[in-house]
């Protein structure tokens, strides 16, 4: 091997090449000019970084490709617009990933047909599956048969019975049901501090992802020992259906002073019969769950007093987040139970979201980064 420039073999140590790479780079500059030595480095760097990249790299960010995965949500309301942001924080996590996803299911909770849905999924080999639980029966054998197939499957939004989940689903990503009826009920209790009618209206009666709602809130009320007769009524899987059943409620129970919902089609209705009949200015109370844009509305017109926030953005983008980690881990990732939280929405902080539409309420299809200043709030 000729004699190197100490100059170049300074540079070349610079570059920590492994030995190979150090060796054939050296052997081929000898002494040189330092416009050749430059050229001849840039040369052999070049040819190892690429070689490099095409073993590890060339998928997003650090992470070495991966195959375009497709997972697969099961939903009980397909066409409801609450999930309208989780579809977005899904579809923005999959661009993020290189990733797809498909929204399928049933558009009126028909557990059957989410059965079916799953079964298809299941069938067509998807890469993972995100599951609503909205029954803590009919997912046991299916959520089983798709981890058999080797298929990641985690529950979105709903996760079977208090203290039953009914599946072996590796995760939850959603809000604790039960206990944000809990404090539904709190906040009721302390909206009728004398009491009387209440009504909760509940989309449809036994799924799981609203039924801990109703019970959580009937709990919390009867622990309060406060004088409020509290019923439960049905309202319909979609908008239409609820609306017309709030509306002929309210008209035939001229004493409420309570009027709540516990998902976000139902609180929704709540708040345009409350303005219908200037149900305010009587004294009634009311509020529910979601963010609808509707709702939101309704809180700053003073309609609703107030709704619960459970980040649905984060059902869908995280759900998708922990598929994709789980497959590119071989399941060394194991996606964890995720509480996506409750915040009562009220007149006081409403404004942040009615003045900026954005993807993460669903009330705009704009990508955007949404500024903020000024302190953080805090208990």
């Amino acid at each position: 091997m000729k004699k190197i420039d100490p100059q170049v073999e300074e540079a070349v140590d610079t570059l920590g090449l492994n030995g190979l790479a150090r060796r054939r780079l050296l052997s081929g500059v000898g002494v040189v000019s330092a416009s050749a030595a430059a050229a001849a480095l840039l040369s052999a760097c070049s040819a190892d970084n690429k070689s490099d990249s095409d073993k590890s790299g060339g998928g997003v960010g650090d992470f070495p490709k991966t195959p375009k995965w497709k997972f697969v949500f099961v939903n009980h309301v397909t066409t409801n617009p609450f999930f309208t942001p989780t579809q977005y924080g899904a579809a923005d996590a999959c661009a993020l990933l290189n990733a797809s996803f498909q929204w399928t299911g049933s558009k009126d909770s028909s557990v059957p047909e989410m059965v079916s849905a799953m079964s298809s999924a299941i069938s067509a080999k998807a890469d993972g599956i995100a599951i609503a639980v909205v029954d803590k029966n009919a997912f046991t054998s299916p959520v089983g048969k798709a981890l058999d197939a080797g298929i990641p499957t985690l529950s979105y939004n709903a996760d079977g019975a208090k203290g039953d989940p009914g599946t072996s689903r590796l995760c939850y990503v959603g809000q604790d049901l039960y206990q944000s009826g809990v404090e539904l009920g709190r906040r009721i209790a302390s909206l009728m501090p004398s009491g009387g009618q209440a009504v909760g209206f509940i989309a449809t009666p036994g799924a799981l992802n609203i039924q801990p709602r109703i019970d959580g809130a009937t709990d919390a009320i009867k622990a309060s020992g406060k004088s409020i007769d509290f019923k439960s009524v049905a309202s319909g899987a979609e908008l239409p259906q609820e609306l017309s059943t709030i509306d002929a409620y309210v008209s035939g129970h001229k004493d409420l002073k309570g009027i709540f919902a516990v998902d976000a089609g139902s609180t929704e209705s709540v708040g345009k019969v409350v303005k219908k009949y200037g149900l305010k200015q009587k004294g009634v109370v009311a509020g529910g769950f979601d963010l609808n844009p509707n709702t939101l509305t309704a809180i700053k017109a003073g309609d609703l007093d107030f709704t619960i926030d459970q980040q649905p953005y984060l059902q869908g983008f995280l759900s998708v987040l922990y598929l994709w980690l789980y497959k590119l881990s071989g399941g060394l990732v194991i996606p964890s139970v995720t509480d996506t939280g409750l915040l009562f929405v009220t007149k006081d902080n409403v404004d942040p979201y009615l003045q900026t539409k954005t993807r993460y309420e669903g009330s705009s299809t704009k990508q955007q980064l949404v500024k903020r200043s000024g302190p953080i709030a805090h208990a």
